[in-house]
């Protein structure tokens, strides 16, 4: 009888001691504070955002515990983990600040990896992790270059998370390149979240809780830092830069087209990449964060014709003879996650939707055989972290 494959969660984060105890010290948003709920109990609560509804959520060890954390991965048959720092990470701070905390925090995340347990014959460990920049307003780009460099020095994390902000003016400041050249060089996973949505005009007087942020400002946000990422062309200026976009891409994907024509016909940037840009969405990686096995399909297929918008023929002309193969050349660059702690179940035995519901999505796509099934529940992770074994 086979082995089971892997399972490798690259969507799942943490509040670190540290940090969780930095934002206790807090008054004003982003913070952690206590209060008194509806059955008499004091109760954790984090607050991220200024216009968050229902005063944050409920916050508890499951956010900063390693323990917990292991929990819920033996749960759920998980066998390894790359975890990232939860929004808003350093945003709000100082430069100085924010740079201090950051060399702390990476220091802290390799020692959560590096003492956790491993994974059957002790060659791979259950926790990995992204490190955190310091991309606030004011921070140097040395500064950046320096922290690239420690994060790449520390065994157990491999890569770094970043938010849409860069250092103030967005991702495709040009200000950034040094970073981005260090990255590549250093060989690390950017993992692209979202924390800020739309403006929040756009959703209007009703309250509808924390679904319309949630369901449609993340993507579009994500959508938006990507897209003027691809238009800053610094994905052929480094063409080994490796970038990972939460919750699979969010509308770039259904988008890309539109993109693509928008920009033929734009003076302005017509002439500015090396490549039509649906080609870009084939040097990209996407978790399948989705909850839907016809979204994975389509994602797949999107990434998996890619070549066929390549500037250079030869590309374009091999890649018509894998038309039929586009959705399983696709799925190489999807990864499974949970989202892991948010979104938790509403009874402590039931097990998570967030797990539960993405991994028949994976299951359930059209298309896909067991080997592409099993590279996105685990070996696409193995081979991108270089976690091989």
């Amino acid at each position: 009888m086979a082995a089971r494959k892997l399972l490798v969660d690259i969507h799942t984060h943490v509040y670190l001691p540290r940090y969780a105890s930095f934002l206790r010290s807090r008054s004003v948003v982003p913070r952690i504070f206590s209060r008194t709920n509806d059955a008499g109990k004091t109760e954790e609560r984090l607050l991220i955002l200024d216009d968050e509804p229902s005063a944050g959520r409920p916050i508890g060890s499951q956010y900063w515990d390693r323990d917990e954390k292991l929990k819920f991965m033996d749960k759920h048959d998980i066998d390894v983990s790359i975890v990232s720092s939860a929004n808003p990470w350093l945003d709000f701070l100082p430069a100085s600040t924010a740079q201090q905390l950051a060399g702390e925090l990476n220091e802290d995340l390799e020692n959560y990896c590096s003492t956790g347990p491993s994974v059957q014959d002790d060659t791979l460990k259950r926790l990995y992790g992204f490190g955190l920049l310091p991309l606030v307003p004011g921070v140097s780009p040395s500064t950046l270059v320096e922290t690239v460099k420690q994060i790449s020095a520390l065994s157990h994390l491999k890569g770094v998370i970043i938010g849409t902000r860069g250092i103030g003016k967005g991702l495709d400041d040009d200000a950034l390149e040094p970073v981005w050249a260090a990255i590549a060089e250093a060989g690390l996973v950017i993992f692209l979240h979202p924390h800020y949505g739309v403006d929040g005009k756009a959703w209007g007087e009703k309250d509808n809780g924390h679904v319309l942020p949630l369901a449609l400002g993340f993507p579009f946000e994500t959508t938006i830092a990507t897209t003027r990422l691809i238009l800053s062309g610094v994905f052929d200026r480094h063409p080994n830069l490796r970038l990972l976009l939460a919750h699979s891409g969010g509308a770039l994907p259904q988008l890309s087209s539109r993109l693509a024509s928008c920009i033929d016909h734009d003076p302005i940037v017509a002439s500015r990449l090396s490549h039509d840009a649906r080609y870009y969405l084939g040097k990209l990686y996407f978790d399948a964060v989705a909850y839907g096995s016809e979204e994975l399909g389509f994602v797949s297929d999107v990434i998996g014709r890619s070549s066929a918008y390549s500037a250079r023929p030869s590309s374009a002309k091999a890649s018509k003879n894998v038309e039929g193969d586009k959705r399983k050349i696709g799925s190489a660059r999807m990864l499974f996650g949970t989202d892991h702690p948010f979104f938790p179940p509403l009874s402590e035995t039931e097990k998570w939707k967030s797990v539960v519901e993405n991994l028949e999505a994976i299951d359930g796509v059209n298309g896909w055989a067991e080997t592409e099934k099993e590279g996105v529940r685990g070996d696409n992770a193995l081979k991108l972290f270089g976690l091989r074994v």
